[in-house]
């Protein structure tokens, strides 16, 4: 599938295909010219349309932007009102800030195991690790694969929804499935600002805590008059918000790009020994990121970078990580650890590219 150079020629010259390219183009600098052109740069009506927008994607009532999805998970937890003493169930597969802002309240994040397939949190495995100091479950859809949210033990449940803007579980937005929910803008997922973030939820008075903590402790309900507590701040500004407002109007078309490349890719790995990601049925992946199991998974990706094409590991295995080891054994994280391959995935990947990227997955696999 991958043309050969003519005889006596020299090496083929071949752009290198990219992991992640977001889709930013000529309406994304027409919403900045506006920010710049008013003057207002940072929590003017940017960031307010922006969690607008968000809002009514996922079918929640609040929606507040902060600068970054690290910031959306540490609010949620301090919104919460957990602290020392108390535990956060936290998946051992996970990119390492889902464990990070829980340590960083001074509560315990006790690592649970995932499945090896779905790569999501174990809720068998949850239920086992629950005690009396259990305060919340933070609950991951990996790489914007829905998790099973119904079969965790009933305790609050954060989303982090940082992959899974546009997903579905049972019919229901990733968003609004659980006591609060996080996402991030970063160039990799879906709708990007840069950096950016946000929290969203239905519940009013945790809306309102998250919007007092990003914006130093000041309470929005009394127009900002007092600060009962100090906080951080984790605003974003006009000029981020301006870059996702286009893109969030565009989510659907979005949406429907990165499942033309997701079957593309399903088409040509059909026959070979990798496990392919999907969604449970009747539920819609967010595609945040391509990810594939494989045994042979090092030499694949070896092999990918050396012709030109962009992959890396799926993410990490937390309890392998020297802050958080010596938490006992999970199999589940180390088999995803040890199998998972991100390929690339964005809008603009060609047929070309997607034969490009199956001819070498398909030499080891």
């Amino acid at each position: 599938m991958v043309s050969k150079p003519e005889a006596g020629a020299g090496p083929v010259d071949r752009q290198l295909v990219r992991l992640a390219r977001p889709d930013v183009g000529e309406e994304e600098l027409a919403e900045i010219r506006e920010v710049l052109e008013s003057g207002q740069l940072t929590m003017g009506p940017k960031v307010t349309e922006l969690e607008r927008l968000l809002a009514a994607a996922t079918a929640t009532a609040h929606a507040a932007a902060v600068s970054s999805g690290t910031a959306a998970l540490h609010v949620a937890v301090l919104a919460l009102g957990i602290g020392p003493g108390d535990e956060v169930l936290v998946p051992a597969y996970t990119f390492p800030a889902t464990a990070n802002v829980v340590a960083l309240v001074g509560a315990t994040p006790v690592l649970v195991d995932v499945d090896p397939v779905t790569m999501n949190i174990d809720p068998a495995d949850a239920e086992r690790r629950v005690t009396p100091r259990t305060k919340a479950v933070l609950a991951v859809h990996l790489f914007g694969r829905p998790a099973r949210l119904e079969e965790l033990p009933e305790l609050p449940v954060i989303e982090d929804a940082a992959g899974a803007l546009g997903a579905l579980h049972c019919g229901r937005p990733c968003g609004s499935l659980g006591t609060l929910a996080c996402f991030s803008f970063h160039p990799r997922k879906i709708v990007t600002t840069g950096e950016g973030g946000a929290v969203t939820t239905d519940d009013e008075e945790l809306d309102e805590a998250v919007r007092s903590l990003r914006h130093h402790g000041w309470t929005p309900s009394q127009q900002y008059s007092d600060m009962p507590r100090p906080a951080f701040n984790y605003r974003l500004s006009d000029i981020l918000a301006a870059v996702g407002i286009p893109q969030l109007r565009r989510l659907g078309d979005l949406h429907a790009a990165y499942d033309r490349v997701a079957r593309g890719y399903a088409e040509r790995l059909a026959d070979a020994d990798v496990v392919l990601p999907q969604a449970d049925e009747g539920d819609r992946h967010g595609w945040q990121a391509y990810v594939i199991q494989l045994d042979r998974r090092d030499e694949a990706l070896a092999a990918l970078r050396d012709a030109g094409i962009q992959a890396q590991i799926g993410t990490y295995a937390v309890h392998r990580l020297g802050a958080y080891r010596d938490q006992g054994s999970f199999p589940g994280a180390d088999a995803a650890f040890g199998r998972a391959l991100a390929l690339p995935l964005h809008t603009r990947l060609t047929e070309d590219e997607l034969d490009r990227v199956a001819d070498v997955v398909c030499r080891f696999a």
